[in-house]
């Protein structure tokens, strides 16, 4: 587990996570003949979450790969096993598939945005797990939400170096089978007071409180 101090989400801060980043393997698929984490060859290492076209990657391809590859192994601990234990990723540019131990846990499109896989159900007996992501970028398809990230090879006028595949931390969190996923924080300042809207995935135990501060 790393340190909270750490924790790489403003909100929701929790104790106990995993960082995952750090050196992955990884590969590219220009022709996108993988379909499977079983197809793949990983004949590279990446430092995640670094973009491949980054000098801190390690790898520092800057042409053209609309498929890329990445995967490593992880360990659970017995703690990890009692609630849920969920992944998250900062962010996928563009189009994710994320599998654990060979099952596909999530599918999810957006380049700027977090998404999250909850893989208790995927998890073997043994220790030691795998996470496989394969992610898509297609730096032609300029009908692709892309902010400022060029189309062409070398970045022209007011454009930026493209940015491929995973790129914000990756990190493991065990939590309860019931747990705060959300939170959204609303003012209302003629009241002086402040709600709270908390989202909650699973079932509350019979007897729970909600609590209302102003």
């Amino acid at each position: 587990m790393t340190s909270s101090s750490d924790y790489p989400r403003p909100q929701l801060t929790r104790s106990r996570w995993t960082d995952l980043c750090g050196v992955w393997d990884f590969a590219f698929d220009d022709d996108a003949r993988c379909r499977t984490p079983q197809d793949v060859t990983f004949d590279r290492e990446i430092v995640v979450p670094y973009p491949p076209e980054s000098e801190l990657s390690g790898v520092r391809e800057t042409g053209f790969h609309p498929v890329v590859w990445y995967r490593r192994t992880f360990d659970v601990t017995p703690d990890d096993r009692a609630g849920r234990l969920l992944l998250h990723f900062g962010a996928v540019d563009y189009a994710a598939s994320v599998w654990v131990n060979g099952q596909l846990v999530a599918r999810h499109e957006g380049g700027h945005t977090p998404f999250t896989a909850d893989i208790t159900d995927v998890l073997t007996s043994s220790e030691t797990q795998t996470v496989v992501v394969r992610a898509e970028d297609d730096p032609r398809d300029l009908t692709q939400p892309r902010g400022k990230q060029d189309w062409e090879e070398t970045p022209h006028a007011i454009w930026y170096h493209r940015t491929t595949g995973i790129w914000q931390p990756v990190w493991l969190e065990p939590v309860a089978h019931t747990h705060v996923t959300a939170l959204r924080w609303t003012p209302d300042l003629d009241r002086t007071e402040l709600r709270l809207h908390a989202l909650v995935d699973g079932v509350p135990e019979r007897g729970a409180v909600t609590w209302v501060c102003a």
